[in-house]
């Protein structure tokens, strides 16, 4: 299949200033094999998209995020994080079945691959359903079982992480990897975590975990442990393998050492942190510091949605306010959290995050001629800060276009919403 997009403007994301204000992209399977400026083809091309007016981005990664708990979208809101899941969602996801589940997730996969996102990166249970909605979409994702160590059973569940990753890593094309999640340092206790870490190795998984979200569990680590959430998973080991940590929002000094030295891949989710009360990620300062950071949605129940174009601005302007400082985060460092640093937190930078000859034909074209996106002195502060994910016009994922024109090629989204609302029917007692 050989795609040529052309005379769009292209954001390469190889550096700040490196914009064709009027280029092509020629694609072929997989991969990119051209991006610059205007010139001749050779050759007959399968598909031919017309990309005036359109800003080419790389595909965007939401690397944290749970897709299944768009079920719960708007159920349970302006309420503090542990009283919003003790009363609002665990007691829903005790009565979640597996399809419940693939439903969710092929609900949250439409809302990504309608607003630009090409890979996001799972944490849930009943996670061979995600695997399957994905594997169908044609997205690109990280799937993670979330655990915890409330139950005795634990031996049970690094069985099925191994069966998990067994049957699913590399699947789908490639498009499918698999890492541990334990939920998090206030749900694991020391002896889980340490099973976790072996099984890691074992498998070479990477773990993905909830880090220092809120002020309640960094009180409550200390009071359990003596120490900071970081300081309790180094303790143990698990910062020594490739992990990626959301949320990150209460960073002492003593953190900020330790997250630099094991290289831990932090992800912020600003809207969701702001809309639970969590507290701001002191982003600006670990990027300069060096750390990786990327940027996630969290769950669409605390967002309320998975659009990273939304996303990016709201992690530039909460570190602007948070530290009365306009020049932080500027635009095109948000964008390279949502593609170029979401990419090397998941080890892929090599293949996606960048336009480029010989990386993955994962590409979004979002449409610039609109009212509010005029004029256009700065294509990347447009994007930022005046752009949204209902601008999408086409999405492709190895180098095949599952959003044409707006709309989804591999789902069928009143099929998605029909068996939604036969789920919610019969959780919510409707």
């Amino acid at each position: 299949m050989k795609i040529l997009i052309k005379n769009c403007s292209i954001l390469t994301l190889q550096e700040p200033d490196m914009i064709y204000t009027v280029g092509q992209i020629e694609t072929e399977d997989d991969r990119i094999t051209y991006a610059g400026t205007v010139r001749e083809t050779s050759g007959e091309y399968d598909r031919v998209i017309d990309g005036a007016g359109m800003l080419a981005i790389p595909g965007l990664i939401n690397c944290h995020t749970h897709s299944a708990m768009s079920l719960m979208r708007g159920y349970g809101d302006d309420i503090p994080l542990m009283k919003w899941l003790n009363e609002r969602i665990w007691p829903i996801e005790e009565g979640l079945t597996g399809e419940d589940v693939y439903w969710g997730a092929a609900l949250s996969i439409a809302e990504m691959l309608r607003t630009g996102t090409t890979t996001f990166v799972d944490m849930y249970f009943f996670m061979d359903e995600v695997a399957r909605a994905v594997e169908e979409a044609g997205i690109r994702a990280d799937l993670s079982f979330g655990m915890t160590s409330f139950n005795d059973d634990w031996n049970d569940r690094m069985a099925n992480c191994r069966r998990f990753f067994s049957e699913w890593n590399g699947k789908g094309d490639g498009r499918i990897s698999v890492s541990l999640g334990p939920h998090a340092p206030y749900t694991c206790v020391p002896e889980f975590l340490g099973m976790v870490k072996s099984t890691a190795e074992e498998l070479g998984a990477k773990i993905h975990i909830h880090l220092a979200e809120t002020l309640d569990e960094i009180s409550q680590i200390k009071e359990k442990y003596g120490k900071t959430p970081f300081e309790y998973v180094d303790g143990l080991g698990l910062l020594d393998l490739r992990v990626i940590g959301a949320h990150c929002v209460h960073v002492s000094d003593g953190d900020m050492e330790i997250i630099k030295a094991k290289g831990l891949n932090a992800v912020h989710n600003p809207e969701s942190n702001m809309k639970l009360a969590s507290g701001i990620c002191p982003v600006d300062r670990m990027i300069k510091e060096g750390v990786n950071v990327a940027l996630g949605t969290d769950s669409s129940c605390s967002n309320n949605n998975l659009d990273m174009i939304s996303e990016m601005r709201s992690a530039a302007l909460l570190q602007k306010v948070g530290s009365m400082e306009a020049t932080a985060l500027p635009a095109f460092r948000a964008v390279e959290m949502a593609t170029v640093n979401g990419a090397r937190a998941l080890g892929l930078d090599d293949r996606i995050g960048q336009i480029k000859p010989g990386m993955k034909a994962d590409l979004v074209l979002v449409d610039m001629n609109k009212p509010y996106l005029y004029p256009q002195h700065d294509l990347i502060s447009n994007l930022v800060y005046a752009a949204s994910g209902a601008d999408v016009a086409y999405t492709l994922v190895d180098g095949k276009v599952l959003v044409d024109k707006g709309e989804l090629v591999t789902l069928d989204q009143e099929k998605i919403f029909y068996e939604i609302d036969r789920s919610l029917k019969r959780l919510f007692n409707r």
